[in-house]
């Protein structure tokens, strides 16, 4: 397993693959279809849900203008509750704290909330290669862990699994982690549910050291608040003696006020529920009551970069509840696995360019896993405009250009493999500032249409495959206007 999917091929390749396993489809179509169906219903209950979009759109924006300043106003607050805040730069950095803090504890074992945040740094890998094992308590998590296996989709990860997957799994991996699978267990949800529970319960009573991530972290009070369905994550957060939290840093939002408009929001957007079941909030350590020790790791890994790009940075608005992964025909036909990171989806191809760049294979392709229908944008609840970020990282990928990495200014190369297309974009400009040439161009495309190919050559064949060229018209639009003079009469 590898948080940052090392080694995974290109999206196109990586895809093609998944849309020949007609087991995954199937799990993905019904699964996706089921939970969007859902949400449109809760959304709908809403009258105002359009401002709730625009509210929660706002103050994300606010913040991340000042981030600055309110990532002060979270480490004077957190430290004056108690707890203690750590810097992390990158995903190497994020990792040396947490195992060192775990390693001072004197403990080998740690419990987990499900965190993308850990997720994207590859943080279980780390721990392992220190000899600290950590459990995954969220099921489907959990069911992804057994399985040897990777997220595919932010708020279900294993949503590529159907029931008696899940069983077999259960039944054959159980044992090694813990507490075996019951004897005769079926693929029953039921019984699926129970044998998790058991098998975690030991895990949760045995362990000391508690990790998380976080769904919000509020300024003005240095709170913390994780939103979850089945109750685990608030065992991990209130029964270890030691709490280690993984935070982006764009999870800030600046008063508790504000949670106001994320409660509504996120709850309908990702399950479909009016409120989640359990809302968890703590702020720094007591004496009596949670955790006796507490530690906020604020993670950077990119963030920074993608904060200085003024048409990607609206990325960083996003609150992971996965509502533009349910209506993306793509994501539904290749599944979570093809996108090569924790984040798959239509955010996950413009979150995971900015936040590793687009110098790989696969961080080059993402920007072009969209048929940019506009679904995405259009449920996304803090109104981020994906089509637009996709455009602008294509634009990037082909042509390079100027760009923040590492926190330096830097001119990027264009990405190997678009020569062509560079080249037609080129002549595309020159012919579009070019009248003349253009109508003769679609005078001679008009006149030649009979004997036109079904299929592009070349370079041209790889997009003309999957779709069909575009019929040519028996006359250009300018000649058909100066003819009918717009449809309003004409020679005769």
């Amino acid at each position: 397993m590898s948080g940052t999917f090392v080694g995974m091929p290109a999206f196109p390749q990586a895809a093609r693959e998944a849309v020949g396993n007609t087991t995954l489809r199937g799990n993905l179509r019904h699964a996706t279809h089921t939970i969007r169906d859902k949400r449109a219903r809760a959304v709908a209950e809403l009258d105002d849900w359009a401002a709730l979009r625009e509210a929660g759109k706002q103050i994300k924006d606010h913040t991340l203008r000042h981030l600055d300043r309110y990532l002060v106003q979270v480490e004077e607050a957190v430290t004056a509750a108690g707890g203690t805040v750590h810097w992390a730069a990158d995903a190497d950095e994020a990792n040396e704290i947490v195992a060192r803090l775990v390693q001072e504890t004197g403990e080998s074992e740690v419990v987990k909330v499900k965190s993308m945040a850990t997720q994207e740094i590859a943080l279980n890998e780390a721990l392992e290669a220190r000899g600290i094992h950590a459990y995954e308590t969220d099921l489907a998590e959990l069911i992804v862990q057994l399985g040897k296996d990777r997220p595919s989709h932010i708020l279900v990860p294993a949503i590529h699994r159907n029931r008696g997957e899940i069983r077999d799994i259960f039944r054959s991996e159980m044992s090694e982690w813990g507490r075996p699978a019951p004897e005769g267990l079926t693929d029953t949800p039921a019984e699926l549910a129970e044998a998790a529970r058991l098998h975690l319960r030991e895990k949760f009573l045995r362990a000391k050291v508690g990790i998380s991530g976080a769904n919000f972290v509020v300024a003005e009070t240095g709170t913390l608040v994780v939103v979850e369905s089945e109750g685990n994550g608030r065992m991990c957060l209130t029964l270890p003696e030691t709490l280690i939290s993984v935070v982006g840093i764009e999870k800030i939002v600046p008063r508790w006020q504000d949670l106001e408009v994320f409660l509504q929001t996120l709850p309908r957007s990702s399950t479909a529920e009016r409120m989640n079941p359990y809302t968890s909030m703590w702020t720094g350590t007591t004496g009596e009551d949670g955790p006796r020790t507490f530690h906020l790791v604020l993670l950077d890994n990119g963030r920074t970069d993608t904060l200085a790009d003024e048409v990607g940075r609206q990325a960083l608005r996003c609150i992971r509840c996965s509502a533009c992964l349910n209506v993306c025909p793509v994501y539904e036909r290749a599944g979570g696995h093809a996108y090569g990171s924790v984040y798959p989806g239509p955010i996950g191809a413009i979150l995971s360019p900015q936040l590793r760049g687009t110098g790989s294979e696969i961080d080059a392709s993402l920007p072009y896993a969209s048929s940019l229908c506009g679904a995405c944008y259009e449920v996304c609840p803090v109104a981020i405009d994906i089509p637009e970020v996709l455009v602008h990282l294509r634009e990037r990928v082909v042509q390079g250009g100027p760009a923040v990495r590492g926190g330096n200014r830097v001119v990027l190369k264009p990405a190997k493999g678009h020569a062509a297309e560079r080249a037609a974009m080129r002549a595309a400009q020159w012919a579009f500032t070019h009248p003349g040439a253009l109508r003769t161009g679609q005078r001679l495309a008009s006149r030649t249409r009979r004997l036109h190919p079904r299929t592009l050559p070349g370079p041209g064949r790889a997009w003309s495959g999957t779709r069909d060229l575009p019929a040519v018209p028996a006359e250009p639009f300018r000649d058909w206007w100066q003819r009918t003079r717009g449809g309003k009469g004409g020679a005769k």
